[in-house]
């Protein structure tokens, strides 16, 4: 399942402050922190994620889904604000809209 993150007008701003590479280690470090709680496999492939600040998404692909994908997009979200708040000033609510690209 292929899952587009389309980040908010904040969570565009917030991920200015990080170059690309911190953001899909983040990503992932964060992702595979909730794999041990939700039955999904997680990859953030670098390939199709060189411009994320640019484009303003993120390309995440989900196997062996056996959860709620919303809820785990959810929480990742919560998860994602506690890094991105260090060099954010202000408030972040919503980061990012979960969008299934291919299913």
């Amino acid at each position: 399942m292929k899952i587009n993150l389309k980040f908010s007008t904040k969570g565009q701003i917030a991920i200015k402050n990080f170059e690309n590479d911190e953001i899909l280690e983040i990503f992932t470090r964060y992702s595979n922190t909730l794999k041990k709680k939700y039955m999904v496999n997680v990859n953030v492939p670098t390939d199709v994620n060189q411009n994320i600040i640019t484009d303003g998404n993120l390309i995440i692909i989900l196997e062996n889904v056996e959860c709620d994908i919303e809820t785990f997009f959810r929480e990742l979200g919560r998860d994602i604000k506690v890094p991105l708040k260090k060099r954010f000033d202000g408030k972040l609510d919503n980061l990012f809209k979960m969008e299934v690209v291919e299913n």
